[in-house]
């Protein structure tokens, strides 16, 4: 949903992307700390109920996701290590921020529906992410759907403020079953279309 602000965001943190590779910063580097600080930020503030700075602070990792990876194609340093390190430190992320949001929900969110969509929105996120990774490493395109990482990170980051603002936690809890949802859908779009590419394959032979 927001691969059209791809370029958007690409432009905007292209100037710090040279400068950091100026400040001999390595793309891999940015991929560490850019974990680091996202589970910090969903494990300080989410669990403790500021939902609004802790969505602020997600969903501005999630848009700026593209920072390693642009420093990366400006110095001619994209490695199949890199690539694999990004993917892996980006599941360690998701599994902390909605991690965090089940912790909130058993503490002051105080609610099971809240528990139980947190769960599937990252058991649902994980199955999207495999089912491209397995398709690229049997040589097929899985990149389609709905809700990719940063639309689901993002969206959540959204619904966080006026569920903190209007003391609903609920808000979240059914924001995050229609997240869980499209993620689902997602997958499920990413399964067809690898079917899809295995057929044409098999009757290409």
């Amino acid at each position: 949903m927001f691969e059209h602000l791809r370029g958007l965001v690409t432009a905007i943190i292209t100037p710090l992307a040279k400068l950091l590779l100026r400040l001999k910063v390595s793309p891999d580097a940015v991929t560490v700390v850019g974990t680091i600080a996202t589970c910090t930020a969903a494990f300080v503030f989410v669990p403790r109920g500021e939902l609004i700075i802790g969505g602020l602070l997600v969903t501005a990792f999630a848009l700026f996701d593209l920072l390693d990876g642009t420093m990366a194609r400006l110095s001619n340093r994209s490695t199949e290590f890199g690539k694999f390190l990004d993917s892996t430190l980006d599941r360690i992320a998701d599994a902390a921020v909605f991690g965090s949001v089940v912790f909130y929900f058993a503490g002051p969110g105080d609610s099971l529906l809240g528990m139980s969509t947190a769960l599937f929105c990252l058991i649902s996120g994980f199955g999207v992410s495999y089912a491209r990774a397995r398709a690229e490493s049997i040589g097929m395109d899985a990149r389609v759907g709905l809700m990719e990482r940063a639309d689901r990170l993002a969206f959540m980051g959204l619904i966080a403020l006026p569920a903190q603002l209007m003391d609903r936690p609920e808000i979240l809890a059914w924001g995050l079953l229609v997240i869980g949802t499209l993620t689902t859908i997602t997958f499920l779009q990413r399964v067809l279309a690898v079917r899809r590419q295995a057929l044409v394959a098999v009757t290409t032979h």
